[in-house]
């Protein structure tokens, strides 16, 4: 296998390249203003140690995959086209409105509370950029009123002639039946060709989302429309980059589902958090493959820290309404939380409290921590780490960044020394501090909304940062045991190319299974196997058109299914794909009771209100190569081995142990072999990373450059 992976983060662009036999991470400095500048330097770093060419290594890999954030940062940051919007007459509120809870959404439980403040955040398409049109479908896609299409050719002129760069289509009911969407879209491209409108992207709700609720629908139809032409101009750059290079074969884009596809066969909208769900993606394969029970997957940036769990081994969370920034959207997502805490975050003084605040700013690449010497100003996390003797100044990301820490130093006193009245050191201290709580707060609310104990899981710590703070966080919880990956640096690139292809289609209806009054069982075989059949080949034809093998293509069938008019949904994965006879029928019945009960409780089941389905999904996917992790459970304590002489020692201080100095050693990790262990204090360095042995903690190599921390009072 041969494969190169890329994570394009909001700091740092991560690199994972498979050449046969040899595994190879690399980073370098993210560059926003061209991202493919970015990945050459992580890249060149790779096939220099494989003693290749840039246009050998392009030539010679079976795929790149390209998992980013960019559609986020574009996202928060409001660089998106004027949007022009066609909805159903009467429904011209509907996004202004936001179903009256659009001030909450995307903010915490303080800011929901905090009415007085409150406030929507800036609209994506403007409320004098929607239209209405007359037309109406009913709910279950009856005809009720007939398109005027007259009146569609007046909204669109005049939307042009507003200055709209995209156009969005919303109807109601388009998701049972699009007839009047398609329409719509035909009626544009009549009254404005290609060659006269250019490449202004047309937006159908339907092929956005396909599930009900017209709002979450005209959300993400609107995000999808404003990421449109950044996703589009910036992934063809990376792609006209590899093309440049010798690079013949397809570029791949990791989705936030949890699978990728061709760059012409995804949407902008499914790029969302595509880097940190890489990471739960290969949390997911890494505890199987290990057997690790249940994980809690954590991944420290420069910018963010995002949390995802894994359960049993393998099942993950999903949810299908997101918030993304602070819009409610509908698209298969794998659930992640991301805290505004990674090495890039910046500390300042809290007025309110007295205390130190850090995040959710981050100070990014460009300048960069103040450490950086590139023009930042402001104290952030790695500003602390340094000041505290974590990181070595003359060989950060393995010599590539020199760190000035003077300029840390200063930036920490001129910010927070004077207002808290204590030395760089304990604003260091408390920094550190802060950021560790925090994201231990994070982590608990996570598992404990949940209904898990944190003390049953394995924390997996990567991301630049993970292995540095990893036992700071676990401290202010009761895990006893962390595992850092193997290749933790760039453990979401390497979930990245882990993935497999596969797409993801989905229909709402309002399918009665069992008729609770008249206490019949649905026997409409036919319409259920054509839907499923459908949207089967919508995902069949999907990888078709990348080249897939009709042989290799394989489906997932999952319902989301309540109890009459319940708002919870519970979504069932169903074996048999095609319904035959009455028993196929009641099998999905005590499917679905069986799995409610183990959610809410035994007993809890009401078929007495009826039975219904509100959702089919069919993921249609192929799988790829992947990834082997080797057996990387730490060995008895027996036969762990001592450490060798350390290469040096360093001055550094702890939250445990206050303001007072202490003597750590420092060991290379290429000098570490497998089955060490190293009671801390004690610092071990990458190239990629720091792992840092907090005092009450120890570090216990394992196969593969994977690392274990365990409390050195708990059983291992």
């Amino acid at each position: 296998m041969k494969r190169i992976s890329v994570d394009i983060g909001g700091t740092f662009t991560d690199c994972f390249v498979v050449w046969d036999d040899k595994y190879i991470e690399t980073k370098a400095l993210t560059t926003h203003q061209n991202l493919s500048l970015g990945f050459n330097e992580a890249l060149e770093s790779a096939y220099t140690e494989l003693g290749l060419t840039m246009e050998s290594i392009l030539s010679g890999v079976d795929s790149v995959r390209y998992a980013t954030t960019l559609g986020t940062n574009a996202l928060i940051e409001h660089k998106g086209p004027r949007i022009g919007m066609l909805v159903t007459a009467g429904y011209e509120a509907m996004v202004p409105l936001s179903r009256g809870r659009g001030y909450g959404e995307g903010l915490d439980e303080l800011g929901k509370q905090n009415l007085p403040d409150a406030q929507r955040p800036a609209p994506l398409v403007l409320p004098h950029m929607i239209e209405g049109v007359r037309e109406r479908l009913g709910f279950q896609g009856e005809l009720v009123m007939p398109l005027d299409e007259p009146d569609v050719r007046v909204k669109i002129r005049k939307l042009v002639d507003k200055g709209a760069q995209a156009i969005v289509v919303c109807l109601v009911n388009s998701v049972v039946n699009p007839d009047h969407e398609k329409r719509v879209e035909q009626i544009l491209l009549d009254e404005y060709p290609s060659h006269l409108l250019g490449s202004i992207p047309v937006i159908l709700s339907h092929r956005v989302a396909g599930r009900k609720g017209e709002y979450v629908r005209a959300t993400s139809a609107i995000v999808d429309g404003y990421l449109h032409s950044t996703m589009y101009h910036a992934m063809s750059q990376l792609e006209q980059n590899l093309r440049s290079n010798k690079y013949d074969k397809p570029m791949l884009v990791i989705h936030n589902s949890g699978g990728m596809a061709q760059l012409n066969s995804t949407d902008a909208l499914q790029t969302i958090h595509s880097g940190p769900v890489s990471g739960i993606s290969a949390a997911e394969h890494l505890a199987k493959e290990a057997d690790l029970g249940s994980v809690v997957a954590t991944d420290m940036g420069g910018t963010s820290y995002d949390i995802g769990i894994v359960v049993e081994g393998g099942i993950k969370h999903y949810d299908f309404n997101p918030v993304i920034d602070r819009w409610l959207v509908s698209v298969p997502m794998v659930h992640l939380v991301t805290l505004g805490a990674g090495g890039g975050s910046i500390a300042s003084f809290d007025r309110m409290y007295n205390a130190v605040a850090v995040g959710p700013k981050s100070a990014g690449s460009d300048p960069g921590p103040a450490c950086y010497d590139r023009g930042g100003m402001s104290p952030t996390v790695t500003d602390a780490d340094l000041v505290l003797g974590y990181l070595d100044p003359t060989n950060y990301a393995g010599g590539h960044i020199p760190l000035n820490p003077k300029r840390s130093v200063f930036a920490i006193e001129e910010t927070l020394c004077d207002d808290l009245d204590v030395s760089p050191i304990e604003a260091a201290l408390l920094i550190k501090e802060k950021v560790d709580s925090n994201m231990a707060n994070g982590l608990h609310t996570e598992l404990r909304v949940r209904g898990y104990d944190p003390e049953e899981f394995t924390m997996l710590a990567y991301g630049g940062n993970g292995p540095l703070h990893c036992c700071g966080i676990a401290s202010n919880l009761s895990i006893d045991k962390i595992l850092a990956p193997p290749m933790s640096s760039v453990f979401s690139a390497v979930g990245a190319g882990n993935m497999h292809q596969m797409h993801i289609h989905e229909m709402s209806l309002f399918m009665v299974l069992y008729d609770s009054n008249t206490r019949k069982v649905f026997d409409d075989y036919t319409r259920f196997n054509d839907i499923v059949a459908e949207l089967s080949s919508r995902g069949q034809n999907d990888l078709l058109r990348q080249g897939m093998n009709l042989e290799d293509i394989r489906y997932s069938l999952e319902l989301d299914m309540r109890y009459g008019n319940q708002l919870v949904q519970t979504t069932v994965v169903v074996p048999k794909h095609t319904l035959e006879s009455a028993m196929d029928v009641m099998n999905i019945l005590q499917q679905f009771s069986e799995d409610y009960g183990k959610r809410f409780g035994e007993g809890s089941q009401a078929p007495e209100a009826g039975i219904r389905i509100n959702t089919v999904r069919v993921a249609s996917f192929v799988e790829h190569e992947t990834v082997h992790f080797k057996h990387i459970k730490p060995i008895p304590e027996s036969e762990r081995s001592a450490p060798p002489e350390p290469i040096a020692k360093r001055t550094c201080y702890f939250v445990s142990t206050g303001a007072k100095a202490i003597e750590t050693p420092v060991w290379r990790k290429t000098d570490i072999p497998s089955g060490t262990e190293i009671v801390g204090p004690g610092i071990v360095a990458s190239d990629v990373t720091t792992y840092l042995i907090e005092p009450g903690w120890k570090y216990v190599s394992a196969e593969q450059g994977a690392v274990w921390f365990f409390r050195t009072d708990a059983k291992n």
